[in-house]
């Protein structure tokens, strides 16, 4: 069905309609900027979700993101009951690095899930923070994500932040569309370094024929990754630190592959087995790549205090800094 056959499905027994007129408005404005205002109650992630199943009209008529109005227009909402949590709580234990009333930052292992999908709803860090919290988790992120405003990969480690209210869900989707959030990385990564620093600012999006890897295209996302040289190691290898502005997908593995920096290994964007015999024998027999989340830092959503975590860099990753120095 093409976009202009689209109706907006009616409105289901528990569903709930929200209206409203926009006001004070300059100039025509795509429709995903101008909802937060009209409905600042919901994050900018769960208005964007409701306008990708259709649920969002203007005057009427079904609109698309990129879709803009003007001043004066009605803005209709379906906005759909909370559905019952499947997922399963779970004594998963877990290396809390802070926690208070609405949030709680963890340090999440190496090979954890964030939160469920598809062939595998359980093992996740939502099915720990559920036995943890005692159900206590936001609710905007829908029933397989409760809490979570970010994610890191499975075979990243390090900081990850889960919201325990709506009102700390809402204020770190804001600062995390804002770019505010401090996120600071430390990886292992093919070859060295004549440069102390560096900036890769190139857009990314998914890649046309592998739908496991993303890439650089000049239609994706705009993605900036900031880049320190800690060290090079043994001529062939160097250790550095990554602060993210901005938060794609597989951004920092991709950056680093696309100016010739692929990260040990990585197994969408590294050399492949070559990397094996180099992690063979680290504590845990780690796979995946060597990216860490060492610290994240945020405004808290309730007292207005910068708040910065940081987590200790693993075995395994001060280990292989040994080995290649």
């Amino acid at each position: 069905m093409g976009y202009d056959e689209m109706e907006m499905g009616g409105i289901g027994e528990e569903d709930q309609l929200l209206e409203a007129v926009i006001r004070d408005l300059e100039k025509p404005t795509r429709i995903d900027k101008v909802l937060a205002g009209l409905f600042p109650e919901y994050s900018r992630s769960y208005l964007q979700s409701l306008i990708e199943d259709w649920r969002v009209s203007v005057n009427g008529r079904p609109v698309k993101a990129s879709d803009k109005v003007s001043d004066g227009a009605m803005v209709s909402l379906l906005v759909p009951p909370p559905e019952d949590l499947e997922v399963i709580p779970e004594d998963i234990p877990l290396d809390i690095l802070y926690e208070d009333e609405d949030v709680i930052l963890v340090n999440k292992p190496k090979g954890m899930v964030v939160h469920p999908a598809a062939g595998n709803l359980t093992g996740t860090l939502v099915n720990a923070l559920l036995y943890h919290c005692g159900g206590e988790l936001s609710g905007i992120g829908g029933v397989r994500r409760p809490g979570i405003v970010h994610r890191i990969d499975k075979d990243t480690a390090g900081v990850l932040i889960a919201c325990k209210t709506d009102l700390a869900h809402k204020s770190l989707s804001e600062q995390l569309a804002a770019h505010s959030v401090t996120r600071r990385y430390e990886a292992i990564v093919h070859g060295t370094f004549s440069q102390t620093e560096g900036t890769v600012d190139a857009p990314i999006g998914r890649h046309k024929t592998d739908r496991k890897r993303m890439t650089i295209r000049e239609d994706g996302k705009r993605a900036v990754t900031h880049y320190e040289v800690l060290e090079n190691l043994g001529g062939k290898y160097a250790h550095i630190a990554c602060r993210l502005e901005t938060g794609r997908t597989h951004q920092i593995r991709v950056h680093m592959t696309s100016i010739s920096h692929p990260l040990v290994g990585d197994p969408i964007y590294g050399p492949g087995k070559k990397d094996q015999a180099l992690l063979k024998g680290l504590t845990g027999s780690p796979e995946g790549q060597m990216l860490f989340a060492e610290v994240l830092g945020f405004i808290h959503p309730r007292s207005g205090e910068y708040i910065e975590v940081h987590a200790p860099l693993p075995a395994y990753f001060t280990e292989l800094l040994t080995r290649l120095r």
